[in-house]
């Protein structure tokens, strides 16, 4: 009678360390693969979107959002920084429908944005990547693995970012 107690209770035990490893293990999703296009008109893969092993941020945001047009822009003042220190790239994804979507490229020249500017104007790839308002910013690894998200903007959330950026490139975990 003792085996079986202590047999029951290795395999409990057992059992309850396995499902904690489970629930603790963090599941990262890739990119989807949807198509868009750039701002000349060539389609894009996003599955294919890296930056030779380095991070990158993906911005969804609309020509009609001003939180999004103030974070681009302010992003924009220090992107080179960001760029020569981290290797960062940001792609941004204009959401804008078929109607607003020819008032991007003349914001985006008026801002002098460097970005790499995406459109996804049926909002297939808002939808697979499940952007429900813009804001919403990402970070995807080196792996092409998302990382963190956020939704919103305001004063000082670009140092949240360059800092998570930071940390990924030094090898540092990063939560959300």
């Amino acid at each position: 009678m003792k085996k079986l107690f202590v047999i029951t209770l290795v395999f409990f035990l057992g059992f309850t360390l396995i499902a904690q490893e489970v629930k603790t293990d963090k599941v990262l999703f890739k990119l989807p693969s949807v198509n868009v296009v750039d701002m000349n008109g060539k389609k894009i893969n996003t599955a294919d979107l890296g930056n030779d092993g380095k991070p990158f941020i993906i911005s969804f945001w609309a020509t009609w959002c001003k939180p999004c047009v103030k974070e681009l822009t302010t992003i924009s003042e220090v992107y080179q920084d960001w760029q020569e220190e981290t290797g960062v790239k940001l792609i941004a994804v204009s959401i804008d429908d078929s109607r607003s979507s020819a008032q991007v490229k003349t914001l985006v020249n008026g801002k002098n944005w460097e970005f790499e500017i995406l459109l996804d104007a049926n909002s297939d790839l808002k939808r697979a990547m499940n952007v429900n308002a813009v804001p919403h910013t990402f970070i995807v690894n080196g792996k092409g693995e998302i990382v963190w998200q956020h939704t919103s903007f305001s004063e000082g959330s670009e140092l949240e970012l360059i800092s998570l950026i930071r940390k990924l490139n030094a090898g540092e975990p990063i939560a959300h």
